[in-house]
Parts: structure tokens; C-alpha cells; sequence
């Protein structure tokens, strides 16, 4: 029997989208950020759902405007801090149109594990939700150099789920749920719509990241889905560069496809 998660009005959700998403052939990709936009502006102003983004990308962005090697961690960091302030120019604009407000809020993990630092981010979350305006969250890659080499937005987006006390946290990548094999090597792999436990090999599986700018993989997805199962959050994993199933289910509420991780009620 599945059990469906459906959001009604004035419940908060977070949305993390990858660099994978926002990101082709070295540019910004505009027009997938534009149908995010949209998306979004959609939950806000018609189903009057509280959002917070969880946006990577500003490596990916520092790139268009400067090529340093991304190998090294030291480029890898001024890239971010070049592309930070474009990606957020570009959300602002888009937003604008649909009269909503952006606020940007950046994060390393020694930030949840500070109990004080964490109840000051929870305080001004609460403002800026209650005024209606949409945080847009990153990790703050300037200064987190191990989070830069082995963290990724997936956990950054189950922590920010948790702590802000999110009903749910939607990963938009450019996979389009979990399946029970790689669907990029065999072609019988089956989409697996409903995952109530995920056993500890996957979790160990072999880390994988698809693009050049990412630091994510299924792995990353399986642990943040982890945490949050284990939180009583649930979460739902689809594509991004596609985004009817994300429509489908975020804002009509119909699970056709896609992957929701979640605890047996």
C-alpha cells in the first residue's frame, strides 16, 4: 500500500536544485533557472506554500565570468565568491517578476552543530518567511574547504529541512528518482516511486558525481534522505531539467513519478 504525501496550504517546503540542473556547457542555464522561477512563484503565490530554496551553482557561475582550474580548492572557493552574487542577480531578477523577494543566507556545517549559531539562523528564517520572502540558501564554499571537497547541497538541503522544520524537502536533479540499478547501464532498471528503508550498503555505495561543477551523486541523495527518515521528514526526489513531475506532484499532488522517501506511518 503506498502512502502518498500530499502538502496542503501554508505547510513549508524545501526545494534543492543541483549544479548539474543550473549549470550546461560552462553558461548558466537560464532557462531551466527561469522554469524553476516559475515553479516556485507558483507554490508562493498559489499554493500559498511557505519555500526555501536550496540553490548550488555558484562555482559553476564564477566560471562563466572567469576560468581558473576548479581542481585546485583555493580556485574552486574564488569562483564561488565570484559567483555567488551572479547567481543571486539572476534569481532576484526572475523573482521580481513575480513580485517575490529573495534573501540569501549561506552556510557551513559547524553552523548546525552550534547551537547558538543554528538558534540565530532559525530566529531570522522565521522573519523572512513570515514576511513572505523567499530564502535562498548556499553553502558558503569561501571558507568550508572540507565541506567544499566532500560535501554537497543534499545534506546542506536534509539539515536545512530539519532545522527550519520543513514538512518536506524536494531534491530537483538530473536524475529523475531512485531506481533499483543505474538507469545509465542497464536499460531494465525499474523507478522505485516509494522507498520506506534504505539499507546501510547503499548508503555505501560508491561515491559518483555527473557533473564537472557537482559534489552530489545518488549516494549524497540516499544519505539526506536518511537523515530525514529518520526525522520523520520526508523527501521527494525528481528531475530538474523536466519539471511536469515536480508540477505533478508538488502542486497538483500526484505522485506519477518520481521518488518519495519517507518512514511507514
Amino acid at each position: 500500500m503506498e502512502h502518498n504525501v500530499i502538502l496542503p496550504a501554508n505547510k513549508r517546503l524545501v526545494i534543492k536544485v543541483g549544479t548539474a540542473v543550473l549549470t550546461q556547457d560552462g553558461q548558466l542555464a537560464l532557462e531551466r533557472m527561469n522554469n524553476l522561477v516559475n515553479l516556485i512563484a507558483k507554490l508562493k503565490n498559489e499554493k500559498n506554500l511557505e519555500v526555501i530554496l536550496v540553490s548550488s551553482g555558484a562555482v559553476g557561475a564564477g566560471y562563466t565570468s572567469l576560468k581558473l582550474d576548479k581542481k585546485i580548492v583555493a580556485n574552486k572557493q574564488a569562483l564561488a565568491a565570484i559567483g555567488q552574487p551572479l547567481l543571486l542577480k539572476n534569481y532576484k531578477k526572475r523573482f521580481k517578476e513575480h513580485n517575490i523577494t529573495c534573501a540569501q543566507m549561506l552556510f557551513i556545517a559547524d553552523d548546525f552543530d552550534s547551537r547558538k549559531r543554528s538558534k540565530n539562523a532559525q530566529n531570522v528564517m522565521e522573519i523572512l518567511l513570515e514576511n513572505n520572502i523567499l530564502p535562498i540558501i548556499n553553502e558558503n564554499d569561501v571558507i568550508a574547504t572540507d565541506e567544499l571537497v566532500f560535501g554537497d547541497n543534499d545534506q546542506l538541503a536534509a539539515h536545512v529541512a530539519y532545522y527550519f522544520k520543513a514538512d518536506m524537502l524536494a531534491i530537483l536533479s538530473d536524475i529523475d528518482g531512485y531506481y533499483n540499478k543505474n538507469p545509465r547501464e542497464f536499460s531494465d532498471a525499474v523507478l522505485q516511486k516509494n522507498v520506506y528503508e534504505i539499507k546501510e550498503e547503499e548508503l555505501e555505495m560508491k561515491h559518483s558525481a555527473n557533473s564537472e561543477f557537482a559534489t552530489g551523486g545518488i549516494v549524497t541523495k540516499l544519505k539526506a534522505a536518511n537523515f530525514l527518515m529518520q526525522r520523520g521528514i520526508p523527501m521527494y526526489l525528481t528531475s530538474g531539467f523536466d519539471l511536469k513531475n515536480a508540477y505533478d506532484f508538488l502542486v497538483d499532488g500526484n505522485h506519477n513519478s518520481g521518488t518519495i522517501f519517507q518512514t511507514k506511518k
